[in-house]
């Protein structure tokens, strides 16, 4: 890698802006030109700090092993190579190591994949190269770019300001300092400390209002960040609330399992049998019920959710939101580009007391003498950050873009427009504010932003002839509600006149004394796959509520068409199911005067509400969880971070989203869409089905296999299955069939289901119940198989084996019954074989678990080791006996857990 790139002046933030331009071969015009980038580039390396790595791989192994069930299998076979038993220390090493390295592999498989997927969503940065403003990915800077910042983005390297407007950054996360930092272009002394080096804005910072210019003094390590930063890299993290669960379980489980082989070696040895050979019950007893493949698989199926997630375009950041997503019971999502299309085009216009369709004005309709529409469309293209690209077309906010087509389609050219009304200086929008204002000219300033943000700062309005009358707030109000009846996006226009000597636009300089020019309203159309995604999670028990910024009847439109929200209670008591029905909907101004405590009680009976500030996204969110729901929002702006935060999923949008929401999120969606939100949740009750569905397979094996040692030994009997045996089928049955699970694909009827409850425990009184029952047919069929064959032949190794067989072949049955093999089987009369590949992972591991059982019993090698013994055909034919018994047994555990099923049930017609 290319050493890091430093300053021929070390101290930028103490040199004037000019000399650090100089020193530097750049320009605060033209910036760099695109082969002296490329040189840079190529000399300096990439704009990313060096991975300080994480724990090292052999570490990591090990702490494979800091698991109670594990540490107590370990201990176990130390105690059997003292006694002189090496042979059974090995297996149970074996069992140990074997567990340790498929959590390494699939942990650090885990780690890789979230690492990469975090990796794949670039930060773009606006940079300006032979006078042209671009936008490249953040790893592409070199030192002399010249870089625009705005409310939102991240400072991408360290920065010397040589532009700012209003600008401030957070650099909490550098000098610890709590509140937001004015940025200027002054220099300071060399000694000051980063926290007041007001000229520099640095790598990791925010931006958290205004705008600014700043160059590229230092990248990738040369940074303070990249110097300073041994554990700033962010390090994946595979502890979830559900593996501490699992964990808290364990130990628990370990405790119980420890108790009972103690009193299971009590028993046997007052009934006079030998310490050593109840030493060896105990020990098989213990190692039999010890699950201890339960915490690798647990991270596994996380991975595994992670992976399916990412491919449906819904990147975790978070590894708990896997879970969280999985008993989601609202949504809120904003509209603009997650429920609607995001293609925004103008529609109608309003002005001079007109209100117009846009084809009316077309050149080919004859020109417009109305000079208030005019006006309003020069500036909708004035006022306004969009620009057109060779590259990429129209370039900036959809809402803008469509502004400038608008203008365009009636004739209105940008280049001239902008030579006769250049542009000095502007006020960015903020979501706070609801404006944006510019000064052109030497006079012109114009507004553009709310209805309500720019009507309050009006006193009169043009007319058809461009004359100045007064303010007729009912007619604009009329063409308003108009438009937002059509599901139009409203925005207004007005003017205003600066004194010439102006330079610098203020918020004062718009406050009051505006002439009002006209409306231009916009369509957004809901996304197809939006309004079926609505449909499902509200089939899945899932309310989706629309938050937005936008106007309270353009809300209610697009809420209509996406069939979001509830009839007003005067529309409910007449007729709910009318199509006009007005639905219930709340603007920001009229949630303002609910006290704290009511909002509970809103949220509940609301889901439209509109004109909404950031701050009351918060609110919302905090009424929601207080009324007892897990909840997912979306946001995209500086000021939605802490909304998401707060929420128990926060999802922000990683194409149109700012950098600050983006950090603040636990998931990203690559594609905007609501469409992937649903999938989201789908992938994470798969997830925690699938987990159910290993403990449902895993425990009646432990359980069967301790029930018939602990009834041996108190009863005096021979063990049917020896400790060794016990750790085979700890491999094959525990190991290698549940596995499978993990790769279970969505369940049938999944999102027909109600939310579970966050606080359901993992096992479950119904889990208990079937638990219970296979364990109990573990048991008959262990000793059914082992006495009958003992009786027989008299043959301990014998009898052994085929209980060993039995129980396996069995269990074969039953993992087709709980895995979705069995819905596969079920279809291949009507669909044929092919549908045998919906289930492949099962297939896999039943293929796999009848190859190794063959070389358990019928191989030379594996009987001296294991103490088995060959089968005959009709012994084998004998031990496939309780396939045919494990059908009844597994319909009774369906019927006792239906939640643990191959496929899930359709929740009944009066569930949420």
């Amino acid at each position: 890698m290319a050493p890091p790139h430093r300053l021929p002046l070390p101290q930028p933030h103490a040199e004037p802006v000019a000399v650090v331009v100089e020193a530097l071969g750049s320009d605060v015009e033209q910036g760099l030109s695109e082969g002296e980038a490329q040189r840079r580039l190529h000399s300096h390396g990439a704009n990313s700090i060096s991975s300080r790595g994480g724990k090292p791989g052999w570490l990591k192994f090990l702490l494979q092993f800091d698991n109670p069930l594990l540490i107590t299998l370990l201990v176990v076979g130390g105690v059997k190579l003292a006694l002189g038993k090496p042979r059974d220390a090995l297996v149970i090493w074996s069992v140990t190591v074997i567990n340790a390295v498929i959590g390494f592999v699939q942990e650090s498989k885990a780690e890789s994949a979230i690492a990469a997927l975090a990796r794949s969503v670039q930060t773009e940065v606006e940079v300006v190269r032979e006078g042209v403003r671009r936008r490249l990915p953040s790893q592409q800077l070199v030192p002399g770019d010249l870089v625009r910042m705005e409310a939102g983005s991240r400072v991408p390297a360290d920065l010397r300001v040589v532009q700012s407007r209003n600008l401030h950054t957070d650099e909490s996360a550098l000098t610890g300092e709590s509140l937001p930092v004015g940025k200027g272009t002054t220099a300071v002394e060399v000694e000051a400390p980063l926290a007041e080096r007001i000229g520099m804005a640095y790598a990791g910072s925010f931006v958290t209002a205004g705008q600014g210019l700043g160059l590229v003094v230092a990248t990738g390590d040369a940074t303070e960040v990249g110097c300073i930063s041994t554990s700033l890299q962010e390090q994946v993290d595979l502890t979830t609330p559900l593996t501490r669960k699992f964990g808290r379980f364990s130990r628990t489980l370990l405790k119980a399992i420890l108790v009972v082989a103690t009193l299971t070696f009590a028993a046997g040895v007052l009934r006079g049998r030998g310490a050593e050979e109840m030493f060896d019950g105990a020990v098989a007893l213990a190692v039999g019920a010890i699950p201890e493949e339960l915490p690798a698989i647990v991270t596994i199926t996380l991975a595994i959710g992670v992976n399916r997630m990412a491919r449906r375009r819904a990147i975790i950041r978070k590894l708990p939101a896997v879970e969280a997503l999985g008993s989601t019971t609202v949504i809120c999502s904003d509209k603009t580009g997650t429920l609607t299309q995001n293609r925004m085009t103008v529609q109608h216009l309003y002005g001079g007391g007109a209100l117009v369709a846009i084809e009316d004005l077309w050149p080919a309709n004859g020109a417009s003498a109305n000079v208030a529409l005019q006006e309003t469309l020069l500036a909708g293209l004035l006022c306004n950050d969009a620009r057109p690209s060779s590259q990429e077309g129209l370039v900036g906010d959809p809402t803008e873009t469509a502004l400038l087509v608008a203008a365009h389609s009636v004739g209105i050219d940008r280049q001239d427009a902008l030579e006769r009304h250049p542009r000095r200086d502007a006020i960015p929008f903020e979501s706070e504010q609801q404006f944006m204002a510019t000064l052109h000219g030497s006079t012109r300033i114009l507004l553009k932003g709310s209805v309500e943000a720019v009507l309050q700062r009006c006193s009169r309005q043009l007319d058809g002839a461009g004359q100045p009358q007064p303010l007729d707030r009912g007619a604009i109000e009329a063409a308003v509600a108009a438009m937002a009846a059509r599901g139009e996006r409203v925005l207004a226009f007005a003017i205003g006149q600066a004194d010439p000597a102006l330079i610098q636009l203020e918020h004062h300089h718009v406050a009051a004394d505006l002439d009002f020019l006209g409306l231009q309203g916009m369509l957004d159309p809901p996304r197809p796959e939006a309004i079926r995604a609505v449909a499902a999670c509200q089939a899945a028990g899932i309310r989706v509520k629309m938050i937005t910024g936008d106007h309270l009847e353009t809300a209610r439109a697009i809420a209509r068409q996406l069939g979001i929200g509830r009839p007003t209670r005067a529309a409910a008591a007449s007729c709910s199911d009318a199509p006009g029905a007005e639905l219930a909907a709340v603007d920001g101004r009229a949630l303002a005067a609910f006290a704290p405590d009511a909002i509970a009680a809103l949220v509940d009976s609301v889901d439209v509400f509109a004109r909404v500030a950031p701050a009351q996204k918060l609110q919302l969110v905090q009424a929601l969880q207080a009324n007892g729901e897990v909840v997912a929002m979306t946001g995209d702006g500086v000021n939605d971070a802490p909304a998401l935060k707060q929420a128990d999923i926060g999802i922000a949008m990683g194409e149109g989203g700012t950098e600050v929401a983006r950090q603040a999120a636990d998931m990203l969606l690559t594609d905007d869409n609501f469409a992937t939100i649903e999938a989201a949740v789908e992938e994470g009750r798969t997830v925690y089905l699938n987990l159910r569905k290993t403990l449902a397979f895993v425990l009646p094996v432990n359980g069967g296999a301790s029930m018939t040692i602990m009834l041996s030994a108190v009863l005096g009997a021979p063990l049917p299955i020896t400790a060794l045996q016990v750790l085979w089928l700890n491999m094959i049955c525990s190991l290698t069939m549940s596995i499978a699970l993990a790769f279970e694909p969505i369940a049938p009827q999944l999102m027909q289901q109600p939310p579970r409850p966050p606080a359901q425990p993992l096992l479950t009184g119904s889990l208990v119940r079937r638990v219970l029952v296979v364990s109990l047919f573990n048991w008959i069929v262990i000793y059914g198989l082992f006495f009958w064959s003992s009786h027989r032949s008299n043959d301990l190794a014998l009898a052994r084996t085929m209980a060993i067989q039995g129980l396996v072949l069995a269990h074969l049955v039953y993992l087709a019954s709980i895995s979705q093999l069995r819905s596969a089987l079920m279809a291949i009369p009507r669909k044929g074989w092919r549908t045998l590949g919906h289930a492949p992972a099962a297939l896999w591991a039943i293929a796999a678990t009848v190859l190794v059982q063959a070389l358990f019993s019928q191989t030379p090698a594996m009987n001296n080791f294991f103490g088995t013994a060959p089968l005959t055909r009709e012994q084998l034919l004998i031990c496939a006996l309780p396939m045919l018994l494990m059908l009844p047994v597994a319909w009774l555990g369906e019927r006792l857990d239906p939640t643990t099923g191959a496929t899930a049930p359709a929740k009944s017609s009066h569930s949420l």
